[in-house]
């Protein structure tokens, strides 16, 4: 087995793990734990012990007042009332249009590894030209590509998709040919090679139940044993500076 194929056995458990970690039940508590506490919880309230207060002892003779002043207390007044901020309206999520029947996904390798995105979410394709890098940056940002006066930003996808598995080996697989354009940002995945372009059906994904901890992470088709992207939420973590962790 070549060390291409094996790195990408290793990558394809590893996303499988990734997508499952968070739906893993946590660990159930000790019978004699829930017992214990079931006992706290049942066990009666006792009658509260009222103690004999101690004798007061009589007040001293006051001294003599000289003069009586009254003290006039002022009225006081009722405070306005503020009328209450209006509550702003709630934020509805709005649905993938992908999450309704078959959709196509383009895939794309990085390292020997498959990616795949909803087509709908594609901004593009281009050949990778040299980059300009830019100091003070995340170390998975590759740099900035121009293409027709647009400025591109272009990351490393091994890294950001996997930092605690890039190493020196890894970076040496690489060998980016392309970049794949998320949507109408300014971001752009590099990539290998282009797989193909596949029809799935909404079955074909084992999709995330929750958020989790890595949005990005829309699902895993199963059939190919990929990752597929969440682009939204992608480019909102890339433009926060932040990587897939």
């Amino acid at each position: 087995m070549s060390d291409l194929q094996a790195s990408s056995k290793v990558m394809k458990h590893y996303l499988k793990a990734l997508l499952t970690e968070d739906d893993v039940p946590a660990a159930p508590v000790l019978q004699e734990e829930k017992k214990q506490q079931l006992n706290e919880l049942l066990a009666p309230v006792s009658a509260p012990v009222i103690a004999k207060a101690p004798p007061v002892a009589a007040p001293a003779p006051a001294a003599p007042v000289a003069a009586v002043v009254k003290v006039v207390t002022p009225p006081v007044s009722k405070p306005a009332l503020v009328p209450a901020a209006p509550v702003p309206p709630v934020k509805v999520a709005t649905a993938k249009a992908y999450r309704n029947g078959r959709f196509q996904a383009l895939f794309f390798s990085v390292a020997g590894l498959k990616i795949a995105l909803p087509l709908k979410e594609l901004g593009g394709i281009h050949k990778i030209a040299p980059l300009k890098s830019l100091p003070g940056q995340p170390a998975w940002l590759q740099g900035v590509m121009l293409y027709r006066e647009q400025k591109i930003n272009v990351v490393d996808t091994a890294q950001w998709v996997m930092p605690e598995k890039y190493d020196n080996q890894l970076q040496e697989q690489l060998n980016y040919q392309y970049v794949i354009m998320l949507g109408n940002s300014h971001w752009g995945l590099a990539c290998d090679t282009l797989v193909n372009t596949i029809a799935l059906e909404q079955d074909d994904v084992k999709w995330r139940e929750n958020e989790g901890k890595r949005p990005w992470l829309a699902g895993l088709i199963k059939q190919h044993m990929c990752a597929l992207l969440d682009v939204d939420a992608m480019i909102e973590l890339l433009a926060k500076g932040l990587n897939s962790q």
